[in-house]
């Protein structure tokens, strides 16, 4: 078994990727079946391959979007982060996004990330 400061370690390398805008590489952490979702709620991205190009809309529509972490902490096959995301003005023309606090909760299955889902 991974041990749990490897799992830290690889939701903190995807953060990395996310604020590079880089969604290949974020997406290579992750299992062909992940997801992104709301906390006990709707997908809003599925699969690697809806993740890719969910994350590719949202970096052309928020060039500046970043995500700071707050606080990191690993339990078992999950790891949680508090990040303070800002946008940044949106190339669409549509209202500033106020920057925001979300939990993320990422759960692994193996050194992969099979599902992120956001508290916010």
């Amino acid at each position: 078994m991974i041990a749990v400061t490897d799992l830290l370690e690889t939701a903190k390398q995807m953060i990395a990727h996310y604020n590079a805008q880089d969604a290949d590489a974020y997406v290579e952490l992750m299992t062909d079946d992940a997801c992104e979702a709301n906390y006990r709620g709707a997908v809003v991205r599925e699969g690697k391959e809806g993740t890719r190009e969910g994350l590719k809309a949202a970096f052309a529509r928020w060039p500046q979007n970043h995500a700071e972490i707050k606080e990191a902490q690993e339990i078992g096959n999950y790891v949680l982060m508090r990040e303070h995301v800002t946008r940044g003005p949106a190339t669409d023309g549509s209202e500033l996004v106020e920057p925001f606090d979300v939990i993320a909760i990422y759960t692994f299955e193996g050194e992969k990330c099979a599902r992120v889902e956001f508290v916010r």
